[in-house]
């Protein structure tokens, strides 16, 4: 391996060396029970809620996924994906956040997602549980191989070599079960405060020398106006591609005549915001919390720092083809434009550093993912359902063992198809949103929401996403739209329609939700 490469690596393994310490630090306060290892006893000051939650949310994509796009077909379709995502940022911790909070503590101390729905609407059998639970495990997979894709690319290329890529993906992998496994959700949440002011921190250092390096913003602007509807936010530029490469001439890259981003599309993408209302890693931030009186102060964080994070991504990404504009010719390859910037930028020590960034962002969401598939496991289903006597231990056992087998089978979809990590994660997001957002919004906010329509809006929304994707979607047209809009809305009808067509909730539930409203903790 190259002397510059090997001190790169440096730098990245201490970083990680420094999370694993982590882990093991909290390892002494998190195995005593599961509040304490699923939900930290409800313990998040603002600064590590607010930091947690958008960096468990954001991920690699982040750092590789929106910068490609905006690398590779220009600003249109990042910027109102980017909207959307800020919008529902702020929404989602404005109105959801406090009422969750109360809610989950008062519906009998609910510690995950799904035994929220349960406890909500005193489902004694557990079945909005365990259809949330393998929601949970099957979309989360999907989640946690992007990440693991990410680490595949990121070490492939420091190492200089694409056989390496499976290897990376397990080391990776392997790296973020131990602390996780070790630490639980304070282990989680304090790495995630450390990693999420090292993504914006890269980010922002590799925006500022890309921009110089590219001559300044008008020079940047000026080379990019060379390709069509490249910097226009109602178009998308079309690279002229072969096979999925971009062709060259002279090293220019080409492109088509670039194509319109109609309102339909453009309400289509700013539909990733919606997905907010059911992502169980930030939703569970806001019920660990400790205060309710913290809650304003973690949204302002929150914000400010989505809005940067995401602004710095693309605008790195559009740099990044003004300086490098034909060294990735493909979408995938364009997803490692920072990695390319930041080993150009800096010595190879301190590049190991920035690009750190891009574990930061991949371990907070990973470890996210890991452990409340395991909680879906081990409390939701096997105490839940199977084992109701379950004990404490056991069930910690469980959850440890849940979480290395949801590991292994991210690892086996990460190596299977070494897709566009914006692409994966898309998919993922569209069936979470859509099973759970609009539950989430119906259990807190609408007293009249009954069982039978819980389970039928949280089955039609995660089966439509399915179904849209993989049938309607190909019919092209009006139909071929982010398949999160439409199962949103299919899944909030739902469960709208049926809670009318069936008896209301019990007196019990409805005294429950009043006091929900209005209670402080």
């Amino acid at each position: 391996m190259a002397s510059a490469n090997m001190q790169t690596l440096v730098g990245m393994a201490a970083y990680l060396l420094a999370m694993v310490f982590i882990g093991l630090w909290y390892a002494r306060r998190s195995n005593t029970n599961p509040e304490e290892y699923f939900l930290g006893k409800r313990g998040l000051g603002p600064w590590v809620g607010a930091m947690s939650a958008e960096a468990s949310d954001m991920s690699g994509w982040l750092l590789m996924g929106l910068p490609g796009v905006a690398y590779f077909t220009g600003i249109g379709e990042a910027f109102w994906t980017a909207l959307g995502l800020f919008i529902g940022t702020w929404i989602n911790w404005a109105v959801v956040a406090k009422r969750l909070r109360t809610y989950s503590q008062i519906a009998d101390n609910a510690i995950t997602l799904p035994d929220f729905f349960s406890k909500r609407f005193h489902d004694k059998r557990r079945i909005l549980s365990a259809i949330a639970a393998l929601i949970i495990i099957i979309f989360f997979s999907i989640y946690a191989s992007s990440q693991f894709v990410a680490f595949g690319k990121l070490f492939g290329y420091v190492f200089g070599a694409e056989e390496y890529f499976a290897a990376m993906v397990i080391l990776g992998a392997a790296l973020v079960t131990v602390y996780t496994l070790l630490g639980g959700f304070l282990a989680e949440s304090a790495t995630d405060l450390i990693q999420g002011f090292l993504m914006i921190g890269a980010l922002f250092l590799v925006l500022v020398f890309g921009l110089f390096h590219a001559g300044g913003p008008g020079a940047a602007a000026e080379n990019l106006g060379d390709f069509p509807r490249f910097l226009d936010i109602f178009g998308i530029a079309t690279p002229d591609t072969a096979g999925g490469v971009q062709k060259l001439a002279n090293g220019v890259p080409l492109f088509g005549p670039g194509a319109d981003y109609g309102f339909l599309t453009i309400i289509s993408t700013m539909a990733w915001g919606l997905g907010y209302f059911g992502m169980p890693q930030v939703l569970l931030r806001f019920m660990a919390i400790n205060k309710t009186s913290n809650i304003r102060k973690s949204r302002n964080i929150a914000v400010v720092w989505c809005f940067l994070s995401m602004f710095a991504a693309i605008v790195i990404g559009l740099v990044g083809r003004a300086y490098l504009p034909g060294l990735l010719a493909s979408a995938g390859e364009s997803e490692t434009i920072f990695i390319h910037l930041s080993t150009r930028f800096f010595p190879p020590l301190i590049a190991g550093v920035v690009v750190s960034g891009i574990l930061a962002a991949s371990m907070s969401s990973s470890d996210s993912y890991m452990l409340i598939a395991s909680s879906a496991v081990s409390n939701d289903i096997v105490k839940g359902i199977i084992k109701k006597d379950a004990d404490e231990a056991l069930i910690m056992w469980i959850a440890r063992i849940a979480m290395l087998a949801v590991t292994v089978f991210g690892v086996i979809l990460a190596l299977s198809d070494n897709e566009s990590i914006f692409r994966i994660v898309s998919y993922a997001w569209a069936g979470l949103g859509a099973a759970f957002g609009p539950l989430v919004l119906f259990s807190l906010f609408w007293k009249r929401t009954t069982f039978p329509a819980a389970v039928a809006g949280m089955l039609s929304g995660g089966v439509m996403v399915i179904v849209w994707k993989n049938i309607i979607a190909k019919a092209g047209g009006v139909f071929a739209i982010y398949e999160l809009l439409p199962a949103f809305i299919i899944s909030a009808l739902v469960i709208w329609i049926v809670s009318l067509l069936t008896a209301g909730p019990s007196a019990e539930i409805e005294a429950e939700f009043e006091k929900a409203k209005t209670a402080e903790f």
